[in-house]
């Protein structure tokens, strides 16, 4: 496979520090936001490889994550790469149509409408479809669409996972989803918990894991490929692989049972804290959800 020929913009990028350029754009923010931590603000993870194609992905604060999406011959090129694609990202984030405003939400519920074939009286009911995007967007008004995205990429995660449906059959309302969720952070325990998940579905369909982690691989390289936002993909690779390295060692456990007598009470896995499943609704709190793949059917 060969590189693509190098356009007017790709041209002028190499001339320009784009690794240094992105670390300052955000530290500025940061300043600017009275945060005074700017150590690390900009995290670059490169995937390992004998050779190339390299891949790099770039995770802002906040959490938005963005790579490479050009054939990059050296580690340094693919971190270049992937600094330019959060560069251009970041700034044109800052635009004024990139908020969300009254004027903004107006439009979007119009179009969701559109799409939807539903009914703009809708958007007052928080209980249907359109009145829940509504009422999502109205509760982050003043905040740009990649912070947007990143509280959305919680709910798209919640809906792949099948926690949310298990929430709406048992009859929770939308409006409890986004007051609740809208305030949680997407972390180690949540992702956890995800894995357990997914975890239980091996054991009742062994071989399931490996085939949705090669899915989400694939579809992570496309997103990627396609110079788009990647956090939901790449969240989805990690919590399959952290549930794939549990079945592992769940195998290896039970080797070790059937060639001694006796074992032991307790085992720890590599100090994850998978200890409780995000499709018991018992656990927290209760919600509503719509099977969707868009951001405004999975409020609905």
């Amino acid at each position: 496979m060969t590189s693509i020929p190098d356009s007017d913009d790709d041209r002028a990028f190499k001339d320009l520090n784009v690794v240094g350029m992105l670390h300052q754009f955000w530290e500025q923010k940061q300043v600017k936001g009275a945060m005074v931590e700017t150590e690390n603000l900009v995290v670059y993870e490169s995937i390992p490889s004998p050779g190339p194609p390299f891949i790099c992905y770039v995770t802002l604060p906040g959490g938005s994550c963005f790579g490479n999406f050009k054939y990059c011959y050296t580690k340094a090129e693919a971190r270049r790469d992937a600094a330019r694609v959060a560069l251009m990202n970041s700034t044109f984030n800052e635009l004024p149509c990139r908020h969300i405003t009254p004027e903004f939400i107006a439009r979007s519920v119009e179009e969701a409408v559109i799409t939807t074939s539903g009914n703009i009286e809708d958007a007052s009911d928080p209980g249907t479809s359109i009145g829940a995007y509504c009422l999502m967007l109205q509760s982050n008004t003043g905040k740009t669409m990649l912070e947007f995205q990143e509280i959305m990429t919680v709910f798209q995660l919640l809906h792949w996972n099948g926690t949310l449906k298990a929430f709406r059959e048992r009859r929770c309302s939308r409006q409890e989803v986004i007051s609740y969720y809208s305030h949680q952070r997407l972390d180690e325990c949540m992702r956890s918990h995800m894995a357990l998940d997914w975890l239980q579905r091996e054991r009742q369909r062994p071989g399931l894991l490996s085939h949705e982690l090669q899915l989400a691989l694939r579809e992570l390289a496309e997103a990627r490929q396609a110079g788009r936002e990647l956090r939901f993909y790449k969240e989805k690779k990690e919590i399959l692989s952290l549930a794939l390295s549990q079945a592992s060692a769940e195998e290896l456990e039970e080797e070790a049972w059937r060639g001694q007598e006796t074992g032991l009470e307790y085992l720890t896995h590599g100090g994850h804290c998978i200890e409780g499943s995000m499709v018991d609704p018992s656990e927290h709190c209760q919600f509503y959800y719509q099977e969707s793949g868009s951001d405004l059917e999975s409020l609905g």
